[in-house]
């Protein structure tokens, strides 16, 4: 059964909590959020996994009672990005890394943070690091394997050891709509090639589901290119 606690009475001492992060998610954890599942920014919590971070209405209400400035955001289509995005993450995050952010990317931003609290990970922005974020897309990776095809370079998307890829897997319909639903600005098409762009059009007209479908193909071919060496 889900508590409503009265903050006033959480301890003995009545501790007063501050709007900064580690108060904020000290809070979280006292009404039995688990943050290892929610992404946190100054003005809104996203919740990354309505099941696993526990983050019922009634843990929102008191939750608001004492941020009420804090939005908490339940986004459906949030919710999918960060789940398919784990899938990636979970097989390249090595624990207690330190991992190289780009700078001004508002999706990887909220994407990794959970991973401070998961893996125990470091985001930097400059200095050592262990591993690279890499923020292609996935329409950035269908492209780029049909524009090698087209000029007859082959499977020209690499993958590097030392790279990991949060939104390899996301459409960039999905990132968008996300970003639009969020108040924030759209990412641009960043893919020149027009053969492929006109191409990928097509495909998507034909074949909504394509895009996974070209990935799986480009590495099943990758693999067994690289067994018969």
């Amino acid at each position: 059964m889900d508590l409503i606690f009265d903050v006033s009475g959480l301890t003995e001492d009545k501790e007063e909590f501050t709007t900064s992060k580690k108060d904020v998610l000290k809070f979280l954890k006292i009404i039995g959020v688990d943050s290892r599942f929610i992404s946190y920014t100054p003005e809104k919590i996203y919740i990354n996994n309505l099941r696993f971070s526990k983050f019922s209405r009634k843990r929102e209400a008191t939750f608001n009672k004492q941020y009420p400035d804090i939005e908490v955001v339940r986004n459906s289509l949030f919710q999918k990005i960060c789940s398919k995005s784990s899938r990636h993450l979970a097989l390249e995050i090595k624990p207690n890394s330190r991992i190289l952010m780009p700078k001004d990317d508002f999706m990887i931003e909220i994407l990794m943070e959970p991973y401070t609290r998961k893996y125990g990970v470091k985001l930097v922005y400059d200095g050592e690091y262990d591993l690279v974020v890499n923020p292609i897309i996935l329409d950035d990776e269908v492209n780029t394997i049909f524009e090698g095809i087209f000029k007859g370079e082959g499977l020209n998307f690499v993958k590097n050891e030392n790279e990991i890829y949060p939104l390899a897997n996301v459409s960039l319909d999905w990132i968008n709509s996300f970003l639009e639903m969020d108040g924030k600005d759209k990412i641009e098409n960043k893919n020149k090639n027009e053969l492929a762009t006109s191409f990928s059009e097509f495909l998507e007209d034909v074949a909504p589901q394509y895009k996974e479908n070209v990935v799986k193909a480009a590495e099943f071919i990758e693999t067994k290119l690289e067994a018969e060496k």
